[in-house]
């Protein structure tokens, strides 16, 4: 079983679980968990952010196809053919400790699956004819590269790693879900129940986030207020039902 949230910095804004067997891939998950996404904001001007479990070249161009803009992790070892240098050898880009070593058009192959007389399935190389930007960006001070591919020619290099790094929202938000909210223990095994169990603790985290920015808390302590709170108040609701005072009950 597999589920994939999207998160826009504030709030999570999508949720998809799969369990069919070939959910099992990354770039299966992921692609149709963005495609659903992309249908229900038909005019959207998101960039949606994707880690390297995303790599298929296929599904970046069904993304561009879609208008849809992306910035994904590529892997070091992506094979691609150059079609134009942005970089200027005279002005060499740099930032802090980052210097960006390739910022190009280049256009991406791919295997494309050939079944032979046997039945069997093996994989051809095929060039992609759609342009993509491959940015190469690296850390001076650990000597470690970066690589992202992306459909946005408009942006800076630097703009270009800044919202990838932003990416990181999302990994934190995932650590409050599993740690706080007990979101990596399934209590049920059929879809229907998981599916209800994540759009419940979907709709905790959001009140607890939106708690959390309001009284400019961290996660803990904003789950603990909110407990504490949620506890009083059910209590004097049912003091009130039971024909009680809750001032009695209640110091102010």
């Amino acid at each position: 079983m597999k589920f994939s949230f999207s998160f826009d910095g504030i709030l999570p804004s999508a949720v998809e679980v799969f369990t069919g067997q070939k959910y099992s891939a990354e770039d299966n998950a992921l692609a149709e968990a963005v495609l659903k996404q992309i249908k229900k904001e038909e005019h959207h001007h998101n960039i949606y952010t994707i880690d390297r479990g995303l790599q298929s070249t296929r599904t970046m161009k069904e993304f561009e196809e879609k208008c849809m803009k992306f910035i994904i992790r590529s892997k070091e070892n992506k094979k691609f053919e150059e079609i134009e240098s942005f970089l200027e050898t005279e002005n060499i880009l740099k930032w802090n400790d980052w210097k960006v070593i390739k910022d190009s058009k280049v256009k991406l192959y791919t295997g494309k699956p050939i079944q032979n007389k046997r039945g069997n399935i093996h994989y051809r190389e095929e060039k992609v004819e759609t342009c993509f930007r491959l940015l190469v960006i690296k850390n001076e001070k650990t000597n470690k590269e970066f690589w992202f591919l992306t459909n946005e020619f408009e942006l800076s290099a630097r703009e270009i790693s800044d919202y990838y790094r932003k990416r990181w929202d999302i990994e934190v938000f995932f650590r409050f879900m599993k740690q706080e909210l007990n979101l990596s223990h399934l209590i049920l095994l059929n879809k229907n129940g998981i599916e209800v169990m994540v759009y419940m603790t979907m709709i905790a985290s959001m009140l607890l986030l939106i708690y959390k920015k309001a009284n400019s808390l961290g996660y803990k302590t904003a789950k603990r207020r909110i407990t504490m709170e949620l506890r009083d108040m059910i209590t004097a609701i049912l003091i009130v039902f039971a024909g009680g005072d809750p001032a009695k009950v209640f110091k102010t």
